[in-house]
């Protein structure tokens, strides 16, 4: 497992550093196919103490990416809090992914042939904006349930996933009333 771990407005000492590798290389036994494990660590002024220290973690393996973060106000309290929630997801993706996986490996190939490519940096220029940022990432077919899932699993609000039924892209989200909606778009 590679480990990346990156500070804002935070010294890393040689000690924090090892609590860092120590905490995340234990997830390793949770979820041994991790191929990437990004800390970042960061202080932020707010009004509370007890929230200033934040650890995020992401986790990225072939199947899945989980993240988590959390506030203390303490870092050391802040990455085992962290490392915590993770393991807790990590437990929870394992036991819906071997319900679901079969299914989803069968139908992987058919997908990689049905995604469009993004704008050039020229049409986005165009419009007033840039691109800042490209995220690619696997899509496998699921359900919107199973769409949920992983969702929470990264702890967004919403996730762009490969409809099993439909075979289109759709789109699942979290609505203000914490309720769950899904945007099925349609060629005209």
């Amino acid at each position: 497992m590679k480990l990346t771990i990156l500070a804002h407005n935070v010294e890393v000492t040689d000690w924090l550093n090892q609590y860092v590798e120590k905490k995340v290389g234990k997830l390793d036994r949770y979820l041994p196919d991790i191929d990437e494990a990004r800390v970042e660590l960061r202080e932020e002024k707010t009004r509370s103490a007890s929230d200033r220290a934040v650890a995020q973690v992401t986790l990225r393996s072939p199947r899945t990416i989980l993240r988590a973060e959390e506030r203390t106000g303490d870092m050391f309290a802040s990455i085992d809090a962290v490392t915590d929630k993770l393991e807790r997801r990590i437990e929870r993706f394992k036991g819906k992914t071997a319900r679901n996986s079969k299914r989803a490996v069968a139908q992987a190939s058919a997908i990689a042939q049905t995604i469009t490519p993004l704008p050039s940096e020229e049409d986005v220029e165009e419009l007033g904006g840039r691109i800042v940022r490209i995220k690619r990432f696997p899509v496998l077919p699921m359900d919107a349930n199973e769409a949920i899932e992983q969702m929470e699993l990264l702890g967004h609000d919403f996730y762009l996933f490969l409809n099993a039924e439909s075979g289109g892209v759709n789109v699942v989200y979290r609505r203000r009333g914490g309720d769950f909606g899904v945007l099925q778009p349609e060629l005209v």
